[in-house]
């Protein structure tokens, strides 16, 4: 019986979305809970899994095509349906012969690199840090030493408090020693690795290679040893003996399933699996038995714990967090807003305005306005605080909030007054797709007079956010939720927001607080002041 793959329930503020990439094609098998297709919305992206296992045998929106909430985007049919394992089985034969191809090209690539070995030599340097920034950590080797690269190829990500800073390869060659390692922690242009032009061509043979010679990725001594139907290189079997983990549920990228020692540090980093690894520190000191005892034992795969260093964003984001809640006199005080005007608006121009401007119109836009026109009003809410010293700003430069897979960064929008509302949609469009692909600038980042933080998205209907420092003061939205309203006599259903501000008092006074948050509501319910320019 057929399945349907629907799209997710977008929050209320979310209009729409695009299909941003199908990952299974007709004729593909999926497990439960496999990842189908991502939908991008104008803030987050969102992941369709499979509702059931089977197979793929419909695909109704295409790629780049717009859906609504729930929208059924593809069948899904049973595995055994008719038709549903051949192509599944012809998948299969598709990627074996993509297999042969590559390691066939692998190998011609390897044989030419190894004439051409005789290139110039270089140092792989790390990027010129900005002087705000003091030093980085090397997030990912995307390479690996020997691994043939073409010119300008992804090396290394070098991840700094607010932005990852991409290395890339001089020229075609290869990586011929690491000097960083992963988690270690570098200075402006400090010399991460020596790379080798023209080279690539030694490792990669030495791993494709089907005799039990030395495997390059190691420096270990000894044979291949085969666990089940797995192939283990020598340092991979030492480090799968460390861990003790199942060398049967490794992936092994060599070839041939061939388990190398990179599958295996993965593996540890990835599995939640139990670990019989003796606490840090080892036997204490002093007969301190308690201290050292081993841990309760329990059943593998029960009680799962993985212990991971906290990313410099995230360890910057917190000490910021921190810091505004203990210099800041911070209170936060709320209203809410009738959004049925906005939604009418949204709903009588959304087609000319896309048309017009090669843009969605959004619920950003209007909020941002609306907080330029009420900062130019409340001079002190666009303030900031320098040591004994308040600084007016006579511009409005506003931060929004954007989630990305390492933490929250918050890029600044210039000169708002003067923007445009499609100028607006598109910058917020532009942020959202930079914030996932780690292109954000630290000089997007800099600056900034008023933040606006949107929970609603995720489906935050009240909460209180944290002012941004230097800055007064910021503004939380939240989910658009149903309600009944007391309008004209009557109780009628209202689509009603909450909206937070929370302030500086050091600052700013309780009384221009709320006159504030009064003015944005009064602009929202009445948006016809502003310029569409449609």
């Amino acid at each position: 019986m057929a399945t349907e793959i629907k799209a997710p329930n977008f929050p209320e503020s979310v209009a729409e979305g695009t299909i941003a990439t199908w990952h299974k094609k007709v004729g593909d098998s999926v497990e439960r809970d496999e990842l189908i297709v991502e939908i991008e919305t104008d803030k987050v992206v969102l992941e369709v899994v499979a509702p059931d296992a089977g197979t793929v045998t419909e695909i109704k929106v295409e790629e780049g095509d717009t859906c609504d909430s729930e929208q059924v985007l593809g069948m899904l049919g049973a595995a055994s349906e008719s038709g549903g394992e051949k192509p599944a089985e012809d998948s299969k034969k598709e990627k074996k012969e993509e297999t042969s191809e590559k390691q066939d090209a692998a190998a011609a690539k390897s044989d030419d690199a190894k004439s051409a070995a005789s290139g110039n030599q270089y140092d792989v340097k790390a990027p010129s840090f900005p002087e705000s920034v003091q030093e980085g950590t090397v997030a990912t080797w995307h390479k690996q030493v020997g691994e043939a690269v073409k010119r300008d190829d992804i090396l290394a990500d070098i991840e700094t408090d607010k932005v990852v800073l991409e290395v890339v390869a001089p020229a075609n060659g290869a990586l011929s020693e690491i000097k960083v390692q992963e988690g270690e922690q570098v200075e402006s242009e400090a010399v991460l690795a020596l790379f080798a032009e023209g080279a690539g061509g030694d490792a990669a043979g030495g791993e494709a290679s089907a005799s039990g010679d030395t495997a390059s990725e190691s420096k270990d001594t000894g044979s291949d040893e085969k666990v089940g139907d797995k192939i283990l290189a020598p340092a991979a079997r030492k480090l799968v003996a460390e861990h003790d983990l199942d060398a049967s549920k490794i992936e092994g990228t060599g070839k041939g399933g061939r388990i190398l020692k990179e599958d295996v540090q993965k593996a540890v980093k990835d599995s939640s699996a139990k670990k019989s690894a003796k606490p840090e520190g080892g036997k204490p000191e002093g007969g301190d038995v308690k201290a050292a005892a081993a841990p309760a034992p329990a059943v593998e795969g029960d009680r799962p714990e993985q212990r991971v260093p906290m990313s410099r964003l995230r360890q910057t984001i917190a000490k910021r967090l921190v810091q505004a809640q203990q210099t800041a006199a911070m209170l936060t005080t709320y209203n809410e807003v009738d959004m049925s005007a906005v939604m009418n608006l949204r709903s009588q121009y959304k087609e000319t305005f896309l048309k017009a401007h090669d843009t969605k119109l959004g619920f950003m836009g209007f909020f941002v306005k609306a907080c330029t026109e009420a900062l130019k009003r409340f001079p002190d809410v666009n303030a900031s605080i320098d040591g004994s010293d308040i600084v007016y700003h006579g511009y409005q430069d506003i931060g929004v909030a954007v989630s990305t897979p390492r933490g929250l960064v918050v890029p600044v929008l210039r000169d708002t007054d003067s923007m445009k509302l499609a100028d607006v949609e598109k910058s917020i469009v532009d942020f959202g797709e930079r914030g996932r692909d780690g292109k954000i600038g630290i000089e997007d980042m800099q600056g900034g007079t008023f933040t606006i933080t949107n929970g609603g998205i995720f489906g935050s209907l009240l909460s209180t956010p944290i002012i941004n420092p230097p800055q007064t003061a910021i503004l939380g939205m939240h989910k658009i939720q149903e309600r009944p309203m007391a309008v004209d006599g009557k109780v009628e259903i209202r689509p009603m927001m909450y909206l937070a501000i929370s302030y500086d008092h050091r600052m700013i006074d309780g009384k221009d607080a709320v006159q504030f948050l009064v003015t944005i509501k009064e602009l929202l319910e009445d948006p016809a002041r502003f310029l569409l320019d449609v």
